[in-house]
């Protein structure tokens, strides 16, 4: 049954160019009818996926940093109420570091949440102006400031890889970064996504991405860098002291269950995938008509639960059990890696296998979704 709670908060002040996720910028929000639609969408879903208690909430966006932190405080409760909180439950926020939404910080604190992850990007006012944020350089560093005076538990956001961006660059930044001595940081590689404006900028020819070569480079760097501060990758992209991986996240790479509720959430709920309506009109005409936002709702087979379970295992650096997977959805182990490519890449470097562990290494993580291809058989991955 589902431990986990994704609750997602669509509204943003303005759409980042790089940014992909259901963000929608609206002019006003009407926070009663929002609350009663995701308590609604949430006590839905309870009756469907009730029994243990909740082990990580997570609320993501858009940014939920722009919630009433009464809104946030009455929809814990409610959660608390339907499924119960394990001891020592995480509950994390996304905030973006500026002044108006770093001011909520305590009430948000004071509503319950437990762990923030602040989106600060970049550590430079000129690349903050070039990616679309609406905070500065000074602004990050007082969000942060706060946010460690606020919570235990504190994790933020770098985007590297950027057009022009050098080694000696990028290790400065990282190196200020790492000294503020938080325990979790999330370092992604700038991606060019599809309908976004930076897409449209490649066309245009207004700036060129970095090169794969470079990236790779700036992409080691990042291993040693924060492997040598004691915040060692976990996931390809997300970096932890031990014990302080984000358990939420760590639910979905394991591929265990996890309520979704808010416009465009997608749940996995005993071999159902859901996905909420990503507008959010049409998710508050949803839950209105039906009383949730369901929009899909489709039976998940036994294939295609063990090729995702290996998809979203392999990026973590303790990688996946193929005994234990097959256990779950019925293969015996060796049916679900291809051994001769898994030899292949064993001899390069790139994996290892431990007995039934099978582990993409740090020199094959940079190659990651060529090694997925390799790996996962292709007949599990179109059954």
């Amino acid at each position: 049954m589902a431990r986990a709670l994704y609750i997602h908060w669509p509204f943003c002040l303005a759409k980042c160019p790089y940014c992909d996720f259901n963000s929608h910028v609206r002019s006003g929000v009407d926070t009663a009818a929002w609350e009663a639609a995701l308590l609604a969408d949430m006590r839905f879903e309870a009756e469907l996926a009730a029994g243990e208690p909740l082990e990580s909430i997570f609320f993501g966006g858009g940014t939920p940093s722009l919630m009433p932190p009464e809104l946030v405080a009455r929809l814990l409760s409610e959660a608390e109420r339907l499924w119960g909180f394990a001891p020592g439950i995480e509950i994390t926020l996304e905030a973006n570091p500026s002044s108006v939404e770093t001011s909520k910080l305590g009430a948000l604190a004071a509503a319950g949440v437990n762990r923030v992850s602040l989106g600060v990007q970049a550590l430079d006012d000129n690349v903050l102006r070039f990616l679309g944020r609406l905070h500065d350089a000074s602004e990050a560093l007082v969000a942060l400031d706060t946010a460690q005076r606020h919570f235990g538990r504190v994790s933020f956001d770098l985007i590297y890889a950027r057009p022009g961006q050098s080694e000696a660059q990028w290790r400065r930044e990282l190196t200020r970064a790492l000294e503020f001595g938080t325990g979790h940081l999330s370092l992604y590689q700038l991606t060019i996504e599809p309908q976004t404006r930076f897409a449209t900028d490649v066309r245009r020819a207004i700036f060129t991405p970095l090169d794969d070569e470079r990236a790779a480079d700036l992409y080691i760097q990042t291993q040693e860098m924060t492997r040598a501060a004691g915040l060692p990758a976990y996931e390809i992209s997300n970096h932890a002291r031990p014990g302080e991986e984000s358990r939420h996240n760590l639910t979905y790479w394991r591929y265990r269950d996890y309520v979704g509720i808010g416009p465009g959430a997608h749940g996995r709920r005993s071999a159902m995938a859901t996905m909420r309506h990503k507008k959010p009109e049409n998710y508050l005409a949803a839950v209105a008509k039906q009383g949730n936002g369901v929009q899909d709702e489709r039976a998940l087979g036994q294939s295609e639960q063990a090729s995702e379970a290996l998809l979203m295992g392999l990026r973590l650096a303790e990688g996946v059990d193929l005994a234990s997977l097959g256990g779950r959805f019925g293969f015996a182990p060796e049916r679900l890696i291809e051994a001769d490519k898994l030899a292949l890449h064993q001899r390069l470097g790139l994996a290892r296998r431990e007995g039934d562990r099978i582990v993409v290494t740090p020199a094959g993580m940079p190659l990651l979704d060529a090694l997925l291809a390799d790996l996962v058989p292709a007949d599990l991955v179109a059954a």
